[in-house]
């Protein structure tokens, strides 16, 4: 992770075929393209590596989300159970809608604590969405349950977790719908894009006539189509598109990379006993595009943090003191600070968070530090970070 690392000539090829085509846009001018269809192509191959009836291609993760929402008819009012470490997209796609994201505590796993989704839900509460945040998901068999006993969506924000499975699902599968990113910072990348997925043929119809201003894609004149509900712009480009084609033909290759150097560094980590896993569910298993761990106190995190940036060690992330990830600094959100007017509805519902707490959270995140797994690493370099990591870790804990 990420994906950009490893451009080469299969990018390259797709990319020209479009340049060489001359149209850029996804939808129209047949007769120009050569036969070339890069959206359509992706978004066939993703139903393969999804394992999912539907694929609806999107310009990006955060498009998917609201996406996915609209598609599955919520919006203003309705509540939407999140995880109060995300990143920020995953609230701005709820409220893009109308609707109100409520956030609640995380567990063990960095991602929804079911116990917390279970006491947060009202007569208002249409979904749940769970964040796979650093390529692992959470308690999944549990969070369907809940939704199953209480009539709810299960979305499922696997943005940064491609090629993660659970009980031989892959991630995004799980639930009624699944949301991905493809932006420039992801496994695989189109450099921006996203999708939705899901085997409900409705919920399919609708992704794909919202995201294209309403169209209903039938027939071969784009100027003659319906528009059977109103619709907004999240189309992917047909460059975006092609580079995502070549890279998810790559994604096998990438996962064993990703595994491979995250099994290295987990393996000198592993000897600190100070130091503890993120818990990963019975039947899942990890992207491995980030290695995840907790240390005894938020002061030792936090010299550990210091220590691993002052040895040269990039991309480990101590989320506590990051405002993109999670809600303690999000005060953006909890003053509702936004350059147009938000519906009194939507202010209401946020009241909560001027006097939410989330202890619980804090205690995880206030351990934990999630660091990146890159593909470009040489076997060399891994070791040999692997043993910064070490030094510097150690260095905190005396």
């Amino acid at each position: 992770m990420p994906g950009f690392e490893l451009f080469g000539s299969a990018e390259r090829k797709e990319v020209n075929d479009v340049l060489e085509s001359g149209v850029l846009m996804r939808y129209g001018f047949d007769g120009m393209r050569n036969g070339h269809w890069k959206a359509k192509e992706l978004e066939n191959e993703l139903q393969t590596t999804f394992k999912t009836n539907h694929v609806q291609l999107v310009s990006s993760g955060t498009a998917a989300v609201s996406v996915a929402l609209a598609a599955a008819g919520i919006g203003a009012g309705d509540e939407v159970i999140m995880p109060s470490f995300t990143f920020v997209a995953s609230f701005e796609a709820i409220m893009m809608l109308g609707a109100i994201p409520i956030l609640v505590d995380i567990d063990d796993t960095l991602t929804l604590d079911p116990k917390a989704v279970e006491k947060a839900i009202s007569s208002k509460t249409k979904a749940v969405m769970v964040v796979h945040m650093c390529g692992s998901m959470g308690d999944m068999e549990t969070l369907q349950a809940i939704c199953d006993e209480h009539k709810l969506l299960l979305i499922e924000d696997a943005c940064q977790a491609i090629g993660g499975t659970y009980k031989g699902k892959p991630l995004g599968s799980v639930g009624d719908l699944g949301c991905f990113s493809f932006d420039f910072v992801k496994t695989i990348t189109c450099g921006e894009g996203g999708a939705v997925i899901t085997n409900n043929p409705d919920y399919y119809k609708h992704a794909d006539h919202y995201s294209d201003h309403g169209h209903d894609h039938l027939g071969n004149d784009r100027g003659a189509e319906g528009h059977p509900f109103m619709g907004y712009n999240f189309r992917i480009s047909e460059l975006h598109a092609a580079v995502g084609l070549a890279q998810v033909r790559r994604l096998d290759d990438f996962l064993a990379i990703q595994k491979k150097n995250y099994s290295i560094i987990r393996e000198a980590l592993a000897v600190i006993p100070e130091l503890t896993f993120r818990t990963v569910p019975e039947g899942g298993e990890e992207n491995y595009g980030f290695l995840s761990f907790f240390l005894p106190n938020l002061e030792i995190t936090r010299k550990a943090s210091k220590n691993l940036k002052d040895s040269g060690v990039d991309g480990c992330f101590h989320y506590y003191d990051n405002n993109w990830h999670y809600v303690r600094k999000w005060d953006h959100l909890k003053n509702v600070k936004s350059l147009f007017p938000i519906s009194e509805e939507v202010k209401t519902g946020l009241d909560y968070l001027q006097s939410k707490t989330f202890e619980q959270s804090d205690e995880f995140i206030g351990r934990n530090i999630s660091c990146l797994i890159k593909l470009s690493w040489t076997e060399d370099e891994v070791r040999s970070r692997a043993q910064l990591m070490v030094n510097a870790i150690n260095s905190a804990l005396k």
